[in-house]
């Protein structure tokens, strides 16, 4: 951490802008509406899934996006996974957001059905390879999961490796969705099995800049080294809710041009 930043003082900074965005109208220009769209905990992480997939470019067609994916699927994730016919698979073929296509989609598809079918659901298998420092080789575990059907090598990119490198924001994004519980209604907090502390900030070009101005992220690429890096100064400052400063990076970098 810088030596020009005093610390206490940068926690209370950070502290406030995470009330400051932290807050229902959040969700209004995010992706995390479309799993706010369900109720039933399978349609809310199936959802959330595919959204969070998807959640690079522009927010608002991400969000266009990810709800053509939903009316695809008739707006009911779940029964569309499990009980999927040939053709309704076939109308999926349409679907495009940058490089994740129909067959992407159909691939997705075919995969959450084998998590729900033969692995317990999504949470399951998160919470069964979750370690106690991180949920990172979760992801991994999660990955060769998802991706033990038949399947195009194209697809493998849409899934993210963090013992590939990678700093899998989209993943992390999507697990502080589901396990984080805030009091103010904005992340889902659906998943009890797994603990918020051992959440990863979903570290992107917006976050990691705005880290390194603030003086808690020294690496200059956005990969698992410098997510570990990250997690490792914003667990100092709240060890049991550390992604809690995603809303306070993504913030000030995305709101106010910091």
């Amino acid at each position: 951490m810088n030596d020009t930043i005093d610390k206490d003082d940068l926690k209370a900074f950070l502290d406030e802008k995470v009330l400051l965005y932290n807050k229902p109208d959040f969700i209004d220009s995010d992706p995390i509406q479309i799993p706010h769209l369900f109720t039933q905990k399978e349609d809310v992480e199936i959802a959330g899934f595919l959204a969070a997939t998807i959640a690079w470019g522009n927010r608002k067609m991400i969000i266009s996006n990810a709800k053509k994916m939903v009316a695809l699927m008739g707006n009911s994730p779940y029964d569309f996974v499990m009980g999927h016919e040939k053709h309704q698979l076939e109308q999926l073929d349409t679907f495009v957001h940058r490089t994740f296509n129909g067959s992407d989609f159909v691939t997705f598809i075919k995969a959450l059905r084998h998590i729900y079918q033969n692995h317990g659901g999504l949470e399951a298998v998160f919470a069964r390879h979750q370690k106690d420092e991180s949920l990172q080789p979760a992801i991994h575990e999660f990955k060769k999961v998802f991706f033990e059907i038949e399947h195009q090598n194209r697809t493998h990119k849409h899934v993210s490796d963090p013992l590939a490198g990678s700093a899998a924001k989209r993943i992390n994004m999507y697990l502080r969705w589901m396990i984080r519980n805030d009091t103010t209604g904005v992340d889902l907090g659906l998943w009890k099995s797994i603990s918020p502390s051992l959440l990863s900030c979903p570290l992107d070009v917006h976050s990691g800049n705005v880290a390194r101005k603030l003086g808690v992220l020294t690496r200059k690429q956005n990969d698992a080294k410098a997510l570990a890096e990250l997690d490792a100064a914003l667990r100092k400052m709240d060890a049991s809710d550390p992604v809690k400063y995603d809303f306070a990076l993504f913030g000030l970098g995305v709101f106010e041009g910091f």
